[in-house]
Parts: C-alpha cells; structure tokens; sequence
C-alpha cells in the first residue's frame, strides 16, 4: 500500500524529500506533483520501474512515450543528440514551464528506450518536481495519469489520487491541488517546429 506524504511546495520539506529519492533509488513508483497533472514517475535508470509502467499503462516499454523529467538544462547532452542555437534559444525561452519538448535522442539512452529516435524533455515550473530531480541525480521518467471519468480528464485531488492508485504505486505525494491542463508538446527534433498537442505552456511566448 502506497505512502500518502504530504509536501508543501513553496517549501519542500528535505526529509520527505529524502523518503521519496530513497523509494525512487529502490526501484518504487511515485505520484507526484507538476506544474500542470500529476504524474506516475520513477528512476530513469531503472528498468523494471520502467517495465512496472509499462504493464500499468498497458503498453511495450519500447512503444511507451513519456517524459523525462530534468531539473534542469544541464541533462540535455545526457539524452539528447546535440541541437542547434535556435533550438537551444528556444529551450531556454520556454523553461522551466509547462511544456514537453520532443528532441533527437542520444546513443546514451537508458536502456528501456535503445531503440528511441526521439526523447521528450520537460522542466515542471513546480519545486516538488525539480528537487526530487536533483536529490536523485536523475532524471524521473514520467508519464500523466489520466483519469476513466469521460468528463474529467485528469484527476486534480491528490487524496483522491491516492484512493485510486495507492495499490499500485509505493509513494503518493500531495503537493497541493493539480492543473487538470496537460503541457503544451512541441516537436523540434528535425530543426522545425511543429506543435503536437496544445496545452497549459501559452504559444505566444515564440
């Protein structure tokens, strides 16, 4: 049965913090906080986190397409085949912020996602997120969870969250009440740039 901790965001307690990296690095699964829904993430390095996913989500961990979620623009080069100066302006631009950025991946990417020619990249504006990030050293790969309900599409109640998933996953933080607006995804791995999906991240920025 899955923890409930709670975590104030304008100030993340280190101890909590500390619980949650410690789950992370073990192989668990988390619920957690972004700048727009929550989200079921774990360990980018660890693979059968990653394949636990996958048979929740009901899909191939070589067909999943999630997010890697970084702390901070110094990840890139990990994952990402090196981009040009526009790309990178517009990077910096948009960042940290509720965008999904779909980049060309590296020859380093972990194993689960070999065979990926694309990564998505995202820095939540959401200080839960970006320290879990940095006390685990990795990035969380991660994916939102949607909600069955026809008319809501994303379940913003983290204790209601927990009530849902809490025999699934081993920690669910409540960070305070979600956005119910998934990011906006923009797709600059070729050089173009192409919206995919419209979201919270406002396109007037660019």
């Amino acid at each position: 049965m899955a923890e409930f901790i709670k975590i104030y965001p304008e100030n993340p307690n280190p101890k909590e913090i500390a619980r949650v990296v410690q789950v992370l690095r073990k192989g668990g699964l988390i619920i957690y906080p972004t700048d727009t829904v929550y989200a079921l993430g774990c360990d980018i390095t660890n693979t059968r986190a990653l394949e636990k996913i996958a048979r929740i989500k009901g899909i191939k961990l070589e067909k999943a397409n999630w997010s890697f979620i970084c702390a901070d623009l110094s990840n890139l080069s990990d994952y990402v085949r090196q981009i040009d100066t526009s790309t990178f302006k517009i990077l910096k631009r948009a960042l940290p912020g509720p965008y999904t950025f779909i980049l060309p991946g590296s020859n380093n990417l972990p194993k689960g996602f070999k065979k990926k020619k694309t990564v998505g990249i995202r820095i939540p504006d959401n200080s839960i997120a970006q320290t879990l990030v940095r006390e685990l050293r990795n990035p969380i790969v991660s994916t939102s969870i949607y909600d069955e309900d026809e008319m809501l599409e994303y379940t913003t109640d983290p204790e209601l969250i927990y009530e849902k998933w809490e025999n699934l996953v081993d920690v669910v933080i409540d960070g305070g009440y979600g956005d119910n607006v998934a990011s906006t995804v923009i797709d600059l791995s070729d050089g173009e740039f192409e919206v995919i999906r419209e979201g919270k991240g406002s396109l007037d920025i660019f």
